[in-house]
């Protein structure tokens, strides 16, 4: 004898329903994330800075003496240097290596066209310490236009250290691995050059992916990613910021700085 048993087919019925709808939508998903991930050597300084922190306004007009700066990388191209100096600017930043592989292109122009219209100018390094070590990136820095000279016009190299744009925010690494990371590369950087390496970041992915430590405030300046009108929380080991990045939407060229003194100061820097 056959026996109906209609609740067993209704079951049956929605998995197979389930099963098809999986694979109707699990294609078009990861294509999206996969499209959404930038490719490699496009990251630039502050890329993740709105996304995680937000924008929160520009800063307060103070009567401290502050002067104004700007980053660049490849994806402002040639930049108008002349133009941007009879605004105002008077130092810059250019990004010239990210890991192992990848060169700016445009980084001749930028880092020669800023000094050859007066600017103080410095290179930096976007790291991925999930790709090589600290060390070896110091190094490749210092061999693709990241080193120092003392010539007034020259400022020490930056490293950017800040949310992986390719993947996970720490770059796979417990907060002790970061931290013997950045160790690794500012040590080489020193040894290369003679300078005390700039660490540009951020007080939340510092938080987050170092434990706050404190251990590089007294020898490194800090440059601090903070778009709002008080660059708020340091992170820990730093009493002052040397300079900070307060825009990415700022005139001619978006990434805008201000340096915590006057142009003396900069000069000062340069120095060593």
């Amino acid at each position: 004898m056959r026996v109906h048993r209609p609740g067993l087919l209704r079951l049956c019925l929605t998995a197979l329903l389930l099963t098809a709808l999986s694979l109707t939508f699990a294609t078009p998903t990861s294509a999206a994330s996969a499209a959404d991930t930038p490719a490699r050597g496009s990251a630039h300084m502050g890329m993740g800075v709105p996304a995680h922190d937000g924008v929160h306004g520009l800063p307060r007009d103070t009567r401290a003496t502050q002067t104004e700066g700007v980053d660049v990388s490849s994806h402002q191209g040639n930049v108008a240097w002349s133009t941007l100096w009879s605004s105002g600017v008077k130092w810059a930043y250019v990004k010239a290596t990210e890991g192992t592989y990848y060169t700016n292109p445009y980084f001749a122009q930028q880092y020669n066209g800023s000094y050859n219209v007066g600017m103080i100018r410095g290179a930096y390094h976007f790291a991925t310490p999930d790709t090589t070590s600290g060390a070896t990136q110091a190094n490749y820095f210092v061999d693709h236009g990241g080193g120092w000279s003392r010539d007034g016009k020259t400022l020490p190299g930056a490293l950017d250290i800040e949310w992986n744009p390719y993947g996970a925010a720490c770059y796979g690494k417990t907060q002790a691995g970061m931290v013997t990371w950045i160790r690794d590369f500012l040590n080489q950087y020193k040894a290369r050059t003679g300078r005390d390496a700039v660490i540009y970041t951020a007080t939340s992915w510092w938080t987050q992916c170092t434990g706050n430590y404190s251990g590089f405030g007294a020898s490194n300046p800090l440059w601090i990613a903070r778009y709002a009108s008080t660059v708020g929380t340091l992170p820990a080991g730093w009493s002052y910021y040397t300079m900070w990045q307060y825009t990415s939407t700022g005139p001619s060229v978006g990434d805008h700085n201000k340096f915590n003194g006057a142009l003396d100061r900069v000069q000062a820097l340069a120095y060593g």
